[in-house]
């Protein structure tokens, strides 16, 4: 008996619709879903689904550990979930009485590469209802940059391409072709209408191959190019003058003195001290902008968005200048000349781009793990949104658009946790504006915890899926805290590097064995319309369950029931649809989804104002400058030029696999059954390289070995290798990369730029 069940693939953000093909009882296939607003395709990995639901190496059973965490074997045995579940909820009873529910740290992985978006929610509920504000999140090498660093300066997050109206798209480190299928499908049929496209990336991939304009920038130097172009729009007038004068906080006055903002109360005006001032260029005076309700008086002259002005204060004559200059004059710095020296780009290509963002709107953009990964992450990110705010597109038609998405209750829990409570969050008192403020910690916060005990010690950590070992850097450092952990509890499908220092793994069910929500499919107003519970096609495999599952019988042996519905996950789940009204049993009747008669409305900041201090789009972030980070986009151009180490380490996802994952997969592994390492061939040539000869890859803190592949495209000072292995002998990548040179904002680490040298070596036996 052959079953056809619609759903979509949850194995990564792009949630592809798909139809799980289902005969006896066995999932045999899956399929795209064409009626699904992500379902034209699938990619490999989706289609290997079966292969990961009938793997061999599936955990199927609770295991506790009977040997030393020093052992090489775990001595794994058998144990029943009851045995699981109450030793568990017994020793987090102790730990948090003896030392504070802070000492206990929870684990998430990423929802935007595993299956984790079905228990996402729950898991950081259940952190919360526990008390502690630390979950273990790999957020700053991922979402962060996209999703919450742009809120400094739009109010909001990035929000997505309306790609069927845009004029030109920009991509920017964002390979979709690897990484987001629908995504890439958009960008496809909008390029096949006529929308341009630039892209900006070290490595010749995806849809840099068929851009107008390919940007083949030197790794870590994407905030100076993002300067220089915008640099390029202000000298030319290429930019929205009226949108950043109405609705950015460029002309605000900034006292050259103290780089502050100048309030009322400093010239003695007759309104509150909160008020900001700029400056009126018919009456040449300053007039008051007051940020509570977003409004200067009535009947004010043209405010000036650009220059200098001398205002008379309580305290004398203060020469101030307008926000948008102060931004200006930083973009000043990045002359053609000077750029082309940092970044390796063309002056001529610089300009031409520059122009075609001008020529060619309206524009919108996209950028992730690519200008991510840096260890200037957050500046480089707000110079590329700066430059995208000169376009004026943003929340407009073709623009970069917040669509409109099936309403649902916030049942994260963050208010849970005390204010007292939220400020214990490893990390937070140094990075107070970064992941720490949303209950996220870095892997180098809690090693260091666990380490140093400092600022104090977490004992244990319950982790559900991720392989930090794999996926962060200086995996040995990452190793030797864990082994030095008290009580470790990982939940997960599979047995992996970091999994094999827990003392308990608890087997998880594949998403194909669980249902999940899914609200909003992102790429559309048409996808973001549409709500989706996909159904379980499958019962759980041997006694594996869902991290939902163990997320509610935890909160009940932890007494907890209270914040999860009585321990009731169905119920749990209406709660979490309710404001959308619809019930459960709707969607469960509906499992190719249910479409909400959901709008886009366009340019909302016109009603709403931004969700920022100012209330406007934030050119000049006082929230930045108050707590000690360059209030506009500046960079440290500290040079490497180690003769040990003359080459640039890179990495990249591939199309095979994701992560960690997969490579057990056997139509895979067969696809790439080996690391591989790109690099020039006269790079290669002058180490005496062919291809496919065996390398070393060498930094100064480790090393491994691959494949070689020549790239003629690929910079002669750069090297792209892959991160993620780890079924055979030839190494970790994160074990190459430093764990100390961290963004100060948002911590994420230097993954994509890192000095490193190569020599044909032979292979490991």
């Amino acid at each position: 008996m052959k079953k056809r069940i619609p759903g979509y693939c949850p194995l990564c953000i792009s949630r592809c619709g798909c139809i799980s093909v289902v005969e006896d009882g066995i999932l045999c296939s899956l399929e795209p879903f064409p009626d699904h607003p992500t379902g034209k395709s699938l990619c490999m990995k989706g289609k290997a689904a079966p292969e990961l639901v009938y793997s061999p190496e599936r955990l199927l059973t609770p295991l506790k550990r009977t040997k030393s965490k020093g052992s090489s074997d775990p001595g794994w045995m058998a144990i029943s979930w009851e045995e699981a579940l109450d030793t568990l909820a017994t020793r987090l009873q102790t730990i948090a009485q003896e030392s504070g529910p802070e000492a206990v740290a929870f684990g998430v992985t990423t929802p935007s590469g595993t299956g984790i978006s079905d228990s996402f929610v729950w898991i950081n509920r259940l952190a919360h209802a526990f008390g502690s504000p630390n979950t273990l999140f790999a957020t700053e090498n991922c979402n962060w940059h996209k999703d919450f660093t742009p809120k400094y300066t739009f109010g909001n997050s990035i929000g997505m391409p309306e790609y069927e109206r845009s004029g030109c798209i920009l991509l920017w480190g964002f390979n979709p072709a690897v990484s987001w299928l629908s995504q890439a499908e958009a960008i496809a049929r909008a390029q096949k209408r006529g929308a341009k496209l630039i892209v900006v990336d070290p490595r010749k991939a995806g849809f840099a191959s068929r851009a107008d304009q390919w940007l083949r920038v030197r790794p870590a130097t994407d905030g100076p190019l993002a300067m220089a172009l915008a640099h390029q729009l202000i000298t030319h007038g290429w930019y929205d003058e009226r949108f950043l004068r109405d609705w950015s906080n460029g002309p605000l006055l900034i006292r050259e003195d103290t780089g502050e903002l100048l309030t009322a109360n400093e010239i003695d005006m007759a309104c509150s001290d909160q008020h900001y001032l700029a400056w009126d260029t018919h009456e040449k005076k300053v007039v008051a902008y007051d940020p509570v309700i977003g409004r200067y008086p009535a009947g004010h002259g043209k405010l000036a968005l650009l220059g200098k002005f001398d205002v008379r204060t309580t305290a004398g004559i203060v020469t101030c200048k307008t926000a948008f200059q102060v931004y200006a004059n930083a973009c000043g710095y990045y002359t053609l000349a000077r750029t082309e020296k940092f970044t390796d780009i063309p002056a001529q290509q610089m300009i031409d781009t520059a122009r075609l963002l001008h020529q060619s709107g309206p524009v919108s953009y996209f950028t992730w793990t690519g200008t991510a990964q840096q260890s200037q992450a957050t500046q480089t990110g707000r110079a590329i949104a700066l430059l995208y705010a000169l376009t004026g597109h943003l929340d407009a038609p073709g623009g970069n658009v917040y669509f409109a998405t099936p309403p649902m209750a916030n049942l994260f829990g963050l208010e849970l946790l005390s204010e007292e409570q939220r400020v214990l969050a490893l990390g937070f008192h140094e990075r107070p504006l970064g992941p720490g403020n949303m209950g996220w910690i870095t892997s180098h916060d809690f090693h260091r915890s666990i380490t140093d005990g400092e600022p104090y010690r977490v004992r244990a950590l319950v982790s559900f899926g991720g392989n930090s070992l794999l996926t962060k850097p200086n995996a040995d450092a990452a190793g030797k805290a864990l082994q030095q952990l008290e009580f470790y509890v990982h939940a997960d499908m599979f047995l992996n590097p970091t999994a094999n220092h827990a003392d308990m793994v608890l087997p998880v069910a594949s998403p194909w064995e669980r249902s999940g929500l899914y609200p909003g499919f992102h790429i559309s107003q048409t996808a973001d319309s549409l709500i989706q519970l996909r159904p379980a096609v499958l019962p759980c495999l041997g006694k594996s369950r869902s991290d939902t599952w163990i997320v509610f019988e935890l909160s009940k042996r932890l007494g907890l029931e209270e914040h999860f519905f009585g321990g009731d996950a169905d119920a749990a789940l209406q709660s979490l649809i309710e404001p959308t009204g619809l019930s459960t049993a709707t969607l469960k009747s509906h499992p190719e989804g249910i479409s909400l008669p959901l709008e886009t409305v366009y340019r909302k900041y016109q009603k709403q104002g931004f969700a920022t201090p100012t209330r406007k789009l934030e050119i000049f972030s006082e929230h930045f400058k108050k707590n000690g980070y360059p209030p506009v986009p500046q960079f440290d151009h500290k040079k490497f030029n180690d003769i040990h180490y003359p080459l640039r380490l890179i990495s990249a996802k591939w199309l095979v696999y994701c992560h960690s994952q997969q490579r057990h997969l056997p139509s895979l592994r067969k696809r790439m059954p080996e690391p591989l390492v790109e690099l020039n061939p006269h790079t290669a040539a002058v180490r005496g390289i062919e291809e496919h000869d065996w390398v070393v890859i060498e930094t100064s803190e480790g090393s491994i070995q691959a494949r070689a592949k020549l790239v003629q495209s690929l910079a002669e000072d750069v090297v792209c290798s892959q991160y993620g292995w780890w079924q055979d002998p030839h190494g970790n990548y994160n074990n190459m990369i430093s764990d100390i040179d961290f963004d100060p904002l948002s911590s994420s680490n230097r993954l994509r730029d890192f000095p490193c040298n190569v020599a044909k070596t032979n292979p490991c036996p």
